[in-house]
C-alpha cells in the first residue's frame, strides 16, 4: 500500500473545554487530522477527540462497575442504536410489558442506554448512577484494553458488537459528515478512506478495537458475547435468545409461545424506531438530530459507494490484519 501524504487539517477550530489535566496529556499524545473535530489524539493506542478523551480519563478512573451490570460495546456505526434497543427492550420485558406504552416509543434508545464516556463520564466526572435500576444498562466505544479496572473486577457482562469494516466505515464517513460545522464543508471518501486504512478514526484502527474483544470472548466467553451485525439481520429470532441466555433471562417457554420474541424484534426493527415522531423530529441533549442515526442499516450498502480497488485494499487490510485469529468477515 502507497505511504501517504498527511491531510491539511480541517479550516476550523475545535472549541473544545477540556480539564487541565486533559489538556497535559493531549500536548504529549501523536495527533492526526480528525473527521469531524480539528484532531484526533491517539491514547493507549486509539484514537480520541479532546472533549471525549476526558470523558474517557473521567470514565477509568471513577466507573464501578456491579456485578449485575450490562455494558454494550460497539465501534462507532456497527449497529450501535439497534442493540440499544433490543437490550433495553429485552432485559425491561417484565417491566414495559405492554409495547403500545413502551419508553421506546418515545425515547431514542440513545437516552435510555447512555454511553459511559460519551455521555455519563462526559458531563459529570463523578455521576450520579444511583437512578439506574439493576440491571443497569450502559454502553460504550472503548477498546477492551482501555475499559475501567472494576469492569475486569467484577462479574458484569459485556455484549460486543461488530460489522463488516466496509460497511461500518461508510455509515462512519456519512454519519461524521451530518456532524460537521456547514460552514466546514464535507469530507471526501477518498480523504476519509485514507485514514481508516491507516487506522486513524474514532476509536480506531477498528480491527485493533475488534479482535481486543474477539480474543477476550473466546478466553472468557461467559463475560464477553461477541456478535456480528449481519448475522444478527439474518437470523434476529436466533441471536435474541442467544442474547437472552446470556444475560440469564432467557425466554420461557410461554413467552415463546406469546410470541414476545417477535414483538420485541418489531418494536426494536429499524422501520419502527426510524419512523417514529422522537426519532423523526427529536434531538438529543447534546444537540444531534435522532434521525442521525438511522440512515439505511443494510447490509452491503458500502459496495453502492467503494471502487473495486478500495474493496480490494480493504480486504488485504483486514486479511493481514485478522490472520490467524480465527475472526472473518
Amino acid at each position: 500500500m502507497p505511504t501517504s501524504q498527511p491531510l491539511p487539517p480541517p479550516k476550523y477550530v475545535e472549541e473544545d473545554v477540556v480539564t487541565q489535566e486533559c489538556k497535559d496529556l493531549l500536548s504529549s499524545l501523536p495527533k492526526e487530522r480528525g473527521w469531524v473535530a480539528t484532531y484526533l489524539y491517539q491514547y493507549q493506542g486509539f484514537w480520541h477527540h479532546p472533549r471525549q478523551l476526558q470523558g474517557v480519563l473521567s470514565c477509568q478512573q471513577h466507573f464501578q462497575a456491579q456485578d449485575t451490570d450490562i455494558l454494550l460495546v460497539t465501534t462507532p456505526k456497527s449497529g450501535t442504536t439497534w442493540l440499544k434497543a433490543l437490550l433495553f427492550a429485552l432485559v425491561n420485558r417484565t417491566r414495559y410489558p405492554d409495547t403500545q406504552t413502551h419508553p421506546l416509543l418515545t425515547n431514542n434508545p440513545h437516552i435510555l442506554v447512555p454511553f459511559l464516556e460519551l455521555k455519563l463520564y462526559l458531563e459529570n466526572k463523578v455521576p450520579d448512577l444511583t437512578s439506574f435500576a439493576s440491571p443497569r444498562l450502559f454502553a460504550t466505544h472503548l477498546p477492551f484494553l482501555s475499559v475501567p479496572k472494576s469492569v475486569g473486577d467484577s462479574e458484569c457482562k459485556l455484549v460486543y458488537l461488530c460489522r463488516n469494516p466496509r460497511d461500518t466505515f461508510v455509515s462512519l464517513w456519512h454519519f461524521t459528515n451530518k456532524l460537521r460545522p456547514q460552514n466546514t464543508g464535507t469530507n471526501s471518501l477518498e480523504e476519509v478512506f485514507d485514514l481508516f486504512c491507516r487506522g486513524v478514526s474514532l476509536y480506531g484502527p477498528f480491527w485493533d478495537h475488534v479482535l481486543g474483544y474477539w480474543k477476550e470472548s473466546l478466553e472468557n466467553p461467559q463475560k464477553v458475547l461477541f456478535l456480528k451485525y449481519e448475522d444478527m439481520k439474518a437470523t434476529p429470532t436466533v441471536h435474541l435468545r442467544r442474547l437472552a441466555e446470556f444475560l440469564g433471562c432467557a425466554f420461557s417457554a410461554e413467552e415463546e409461545t406469546k410470541g414476545v420474541l417477535d414483538e420485541l424484534l418489531r418494536l426494536c426493527s429499524f422501520d419502527n424506531l426510524s419512523n417514529l415522531e422522537v426519532n423523526v423530529n427529536g434531538k438529543l441533549p447534546s444537540g444531534e438530530e435522532n434521525k442521525a442515526f438511522f440512515r439505511r442499516g443494510e447490509v452491503g450498502d458500502s459496495n453502492n459507494y467503494l471502487t473495486a480497488e478500495m474493496i480490494d485494499q480493504f480486504d488485504q487490510i483486514i486479511e493481514e490484519k485478522l490472520h490467524g485469529s480465527g475472526l472473518k468477515f
